[in-house]
């Protein structure tokens, strides 16, 4: 089924993987990179943004590739970096990682999908909060000023009382990868 919004997907891949050992864009000879954009664009996102910071890869099509300046400041610098790169015709982003490669196109699709009436919706597998998440326009400034350091949107979304949980640990483990 079709979405009959426009949503841009946005993958964060800026750091530099001091855990892993390298930035995580690079990790899989770039297979995770690629699972990211088609579980995105599968998942119902018009376009697909990749936003890097420690390595600059070169994006495969269609994503866009989107450089965070500032990604040594951490998660919210990336965040910030997408969000504002989005379409301007984009009603709503869905946020994931690269380091959460088993993560499907049906998890972004069913998110998508009860993001809703609240414009505010976020995985969970098994209980434990992951990606995608995603955010309506109309939350995009508050999302904006509430983004600091490493916590990326966790913050702001903790603090609102409307953010539909999605369970989706019968698709994927959901988990990110920090250690090879």
């Amino acid at each position: 089924m079709a979405q009959s919004f426009w949503a841009s997907g946005i993958v964060l891949a800026a750091g530099a993987g001091t855990r892993f050992g390298m930035p995580k864009v690079l990790a899989a000879d770039g297979e995770w990179l690629r699972a990211s954009i088609a579980a995105l664009r599968g998942g119902g996102c018009r376009e697909v943004l990749v936003v890097l910071g420690a390595a600059v890869v070169d994006v495969p099509a269609p994503a866009r590739a989107v450089v965070a300046e500032d990604w040594a400041d951490g998660l919210s610098a990336s965040v910030r970096a997408g969000v504002l790169a989005a379409h301007e015709s984009a009603e709503f982003v869905a946020l994931t990682t690269v380091d959460t490669p088993d993560v499907g196109a049906a998890a972004v699709r069913r998110v998508l999908a009860a993001a809703g009436e609240s414009g505010l919706a976020r995985a969970r597998y098994h209980g434990r909060p992951g990606h995608p998440v995603v955010l309506a326009r109309r939350h995009w400034p508050a999302l904006l000023a509430a983004l600091t350091g490493d916590d990326g949107a966790g913050p702001f979304l903790r603090g609102r009382p409307d953010v539909v949980s999605v369970e989706c640990g019968d698709l994927s483990t959901g988990r990110d990868i920090d250690q090879r």
